[in-house]
């Protein structure tokens, strides 16, 4: 009986999902947002909550982002990433300063302790990869050439999460300054060898996992996909970093075939990982939150668009350009949930679980908005702010009488 229920439950959601992305085609519109509502709608407190799903969902949004991931490496090489991170380290400091620093101020603000501003400062630090990964995909602009500089910003985030997680655990948990040294020791350790890993044997996996049989291709760049972010996660590093290296590491046909293979499973379960982040937010504790949550959204929504517009002017990108980088870099989303979610589980702030959730949510939906429209309005903006040419007036014309008398 279970089991049919969960087949019920997880057929309905899939039809529901391919529906929605259908309504939000015809209107040229990113499905997530909605993806979103449909999770809220049907998660806990909401109208309908699903219960018998709800564990086959969580593992199949986690693969969700494992793949969102693994198919922007596939778009670089392991050259390309060293040159942009060598090129665009100042980007990643810019981006911690001008986005982290409100959350800390907000928590502190509002009396809750170094502990938890540490929290959600990094809740209002890191951008979503998954949600950006996506809305580059639906927009197109995976080939833009401001999407390495987005992309270099992205990655400097989820590495820098190697040691703001370990962090962040040991104080949460008052750990001692050996534990946590240790962790995050083992955390850095880890991210140096899968990176060192990546870098210097690509060729070797590409050769490994190469195959002209598309059904065994697709096994085992699966499989290694999945065993790499697990054993990163499991080290304390993130399992975004672990699937993006692997992408990074795979080259030539073998990433094109992959490529091909697995955009359909990426598509199915990058959706499901935006239902289920709807899912698990109760819609009764958002209201008490809503107007701080709001504030600290449009806040660090202006501090994306800034970073991303500098990044890209660093980098040389056109006007246009720098827009559509700041405005893509605006959604939050499953770092700030795993880094909330370790404060709320040790009682370091009952409020800030549902304030983070909200303000997750506010961006996340936001997010794609930001994406589409930041260059079109800001080009429009910029043409009203110019001053109006006026045509030079032309002389009158000399009449009979005022014209001169020839001598």
């Amino acid at each position: 009986m279970h089991s049919a229920v969960l087949l019920i439950e997880f057929g309905s959601i899939i039809l529901g999902l391919g529906l929605l992305g259908r309504f939000a085609a015809r209107f040229r519109l990113s499905p997530i947002p909605l993806y979103l509502l449909a999770g809220l709608a049907f998660g806990e407190g909401g109208l309908l909550p699903l219960g018998a799903s709800e564990e086959f969902v969580a593992t199949g949004a986690e693969i969700g982002v494992i793949l969102l991931l693994l198919m922007l490496g596939l778009e670089y090489t392991a050259s390309d990433l060293v040159s942009n991170l060598k090129t665009h380290y100042p980007s990643g400091l810019v981006d911690c300063a001008l986005n982290a620093l409100p959350g800390a101020a907000v928590a502190l603000l509002l009396g809750w302790g170094p502990v938890a501003a540490v929290v959600l400062a990094g809740v209002t630090w890191i951008s979503s990869s998954g949600v950006i990964a996506k809305v580059l995909g639906d927009l197109g602009r995976v080939g833009n050439r401001e999407t390495p500089v987005i992309l270099s910003v992205l990655v400097l985030e989820d590495l820098a999460m190697a040691v703001y997680l370990p962090i962040v655990t040991a104080l949460v948990a008052g750990a001692g300054l050996l534990a946590g040294s240790l962790t995050l020791a083992i955390a850095l350790g880890a991210a140096g060898l899968v990176l060192f890993l990546a870098l210097r044997y690509g060729r070797v996996i590409s050769r490994f996992v190469s195959s002209d049989d598309p059904e065994k291709l697709l096994l085992v760049v699966l499989g290694l996909t999945i065993l790499v972010a697990g054993v990163a996660q499991q080290l304390q590093v993130s399992a975004a970093v672990g699937a993006f290296l692997v992408g990074i590491a795979l080259s030539g046909e073998v990433a094109e075939g992959a490529h091909t293979l697995l955009s359909p499973l990426r598509d199915l379960f990058a959706a499901v990982f935006f239902v289920f982040f709807g899912l698990h937010t109760d819609p009764s504790s958002i209201p008490p939150v809503l107007l701080p949550a709001l504030g600290l959204a449009a806040v660090t929504a202006l501090t994306k668009i800034a970073t991303g517009y500098w990044a890209a002017r660093r980098a040389g990108i056109s006007v246009k350009g720098r827009w559509r980088a700041g405005g893509a870099l605006v959604a939050r989303g499953e770092f700030s949930i795993v880094i909330a979610g370790l404060a709320v589980s040790a009682g370091i702030e009952p409020s800030l679980g549902p304030l983070a959730t909200a303000y997750v949510l506010i961006l996340v939906v936001l997010g794609p908005l930001t994406a589409r429209y930041t260059e079109p309005v800001a080009m429009w903006w910029s043409r009203r702010r110019e001053p109006r040419r006026v045509a030079p007036e032309t002389a009158p014309r000399a009449t009979e009488a005022e014209a001169p008398v020839a001598d």
